[in-house]
């Protein structure tokens, strides 16, 4: 059963309840929201900092890697004093201390398909943070399997990416879209990237989850968002279905 909003709660988020799209049944689905956020970088700590914050009630962290001295520009959770511990257990002592309600499960190493197909399940919905593309796949192959609504962020050099999808019958999924474009596997260490590019990124990520938890607004399924920080602007495209894709499709 849903746990009610109690009085406490209704006082800290009392900004989000006063808005008539959100009220108390809207803040009562973010609190007991179950969130998967695959890779704890520039992208994932800047979702998961304003999840946490908003009063989403668990968040499932899953990376495997370690805070670099170069991380610290863009992957804002981390201090010099993070350099060296597992990404996960630093972002998970930031968390608590931004919002001690907020339950912050983690995961230092990375899933298997099956685990993470598992995890998927287990979650109303999953932020692909990652910053490769075969982990953008494989998330979104586990995500199809339970049809748990995926939010994946991608973001390089001064470009983000957004596409966002349900699983739902005459939808396209992220195969679909690296099928159509390609997507060529670029590196921010040989490429480069804008600090602020991910946190636009992340936090678009977040106000998509929270939307679909909330059943709020109109988020953008089936299309890929595309953003240019040098001019500010975004561009959108439809997505189509790929009758051949072997994820969606099979």
């Amino acid at each position: 059963m849903p746990e009610p909003i109690n009085q406490a709660q209704a006082m800290r988020y009392n900004r989000h309840i006063v808005l008539p799209q959100i009220d108390l049944e809207g803040q009562e689905r973010l609190l007991n929201a179950r969130v998967l956020i695959i890779g704890a970088g520039g992208l994932g700590c800047s979702a998961a900092q304003l999840l946490c914050a908003s009063g989403v009630g668990t968040l499932t962290l899953v990376d495997d890697d370690h805070v670099e001295v170069t991380n610290l520009p863009r992957q804002v959770l981390f201090t010099d004093a993070d350099v060296g511990q597992y990404k996960v257990a630093a972002a998970q002592q930031k968390l608590n201390q931004l919002n001690a309600s907020c339950q912050i499960k983690t995961y230092s190493r990375r899933l298997d398909l099956t685990e993470l197909a598992s995890q998927a399940g287990a979650h109303n919905i999953v932020l692909d943070c990652t910053d490769n593309l075969s982990a953008r796949l494989a998330t979104n192959a586990a995500c199809a399997v339970s049809r748990t609504p995926l939010v994946s962020g991608a973001a390089i050099r001064f470009e983000g990416q957004l596409f966002t999808t349900s699983y739902a019958p005459g939808t396209s999924c992220y195969e679909c879209v690296s099928a159509l474009t390609g997507n060529p596997d670029l590196s921010c260490t040989e490429s480069g990237i804008f600090s602020p590019v991910v946190a636009i990124i992340g936090a678009q990520q977040a106000l998509i989850a929270m939307q679909l938890i909330a059943g709020i607004g109109k988020p953008l399924l089936n299309t890929l968002q595309l953003f240019d920080a040098l001019s500010g602007q975004w561009q959108q495209f439809i997505v189509p279905e790929n009758p051949q894709c072997t994820v969606c499709q099979g």
